[in-house]
């Protein structure tokens, strides 16, 4: 029985060697963040940081992919929710005003600020893609290992707002978190690696072992004393603003997401008239493969 995981439609949650591997798991929506997932991811994280049988914890996504971002279908798609069993009138609702989509994305942000606020470690294994919201939770994490050929970037940047989550900046340093939100171009996991943004990049095939072995390592180490670790760094983070800036970040993406440019335009435009996927091959088609390749050195 679990205290705090009360439901995993959209998660799965393992405990083995000190270890808890929480993976997204919508293998068939490329593990894309659902509100859904938003809740059970937390509710995954609280359970791992709250166990004594828990060292250290693994994220990690099914399927061919880490996470290829956030799930626009109810945004833009225009595929309609569920019916609430509230009334919705009397709340907030997502893009109604400036206020309410920066309240709305102020939340989500808690929810991913878990990552960075539990006590216990957390590694992220990226393989695949690794897009928009799936670079929001690796790069909170404490530690990123990717597979050389994984595709890390956030093309959503192109036309439909900046990262809701900005460590992009403490990472891989101010001239390349602009080179990559300026064009919504993306890295090889081997690429990144050379900057900075993961700590290593292994082949495909060596991934599951490399991350494992490392989360195993770690967990040998009492969690209190791995806390003392955790935090003493985060806390550096937060002394060179980290933390503000992750609340300042909300209001910039309500502000992009206002956006009267032609290219936001014609994102909206063809989404509302031909659906998601016409206006994702119309926001990145002019970017071509949309890969950066560093020159050797």
């Amino acid at each position: 029985m679990n205290k705090w995981l009360k439901s995993t439609e959209t998660i799965r949650f393992a405990v083995a060697e000190g270890v808890a591997r929480i993976t997204l798991n919508r293998p068939d929506k490329r593990n894309a963040i659902s509100e859904a997932m938003q809740v059970e991811l937390e509710q995954a994280l609280l359970e791992a940081d709250d166990r004594r049988d828990v060292n250290a914890v693994l994220l990690d996504g099914a399927g061919k992919d880490f996470c290829s971002g956030y799930d626009l279908a109810g945004v833009y798609g225009g595929t309609a929710a569920a019916a609430p069993d509230y009334d919705p009138a009397l709340y907030r609702s997502m893009n109604a005003s400036y206020d309410d989509d920066a309240w709305q994305l102020e939340r989500s942000l808690d929810r991913r600020l878990r990552i960075f606020d539990l006590h216990k470690p957390v590694i992220a294994k990226v393989h695949g893609n690794c897009l928009a919201g799936g670079t929001d939770l690796a790069f909170l994490c404490d530690i990123v290992l990717a597979a050389e050929d994984a595709r890390i970037g956030f093309p959503a940047t192109r036309a439909n707002g900046t990262p809701p989550t900005q460590f992009w900046l403490y990472l891989a340093g101010p001239q390349w978190a602009k080179r990559m939100l300026f064009t919504g171009d993306c890295l090889s996991g081997k690429d990144a690696a050379r900057l900075g943004l993961v700590l290593d990049a292994v082949p495909a095939e060596r991934l599951e072992d490399e991350a494992w072995a490392l989360a195993r390592r770690i967990a040998l180490t009492d969690a209190e004393m791995l806390a003392a670790h955790k935090r003493a760094v985060n806390l550096g983070l937060e002394l060179m603003g980290a933390r503000t800036l992750q609340r300042m970040i909300a209001e910039q993406d309500a502000r992009a997401h206002l956006s009267q440019g032609p290219r936001r335009k014609q994102f909206r435009k063809e989404a509302a008239e031909q659906g998601l996927k016409a206006a994702l091959k119309g926001r990145d088609e002019p970017f071509g493969d949309g890969m950066i390749r560093l020159h050797s050195r």
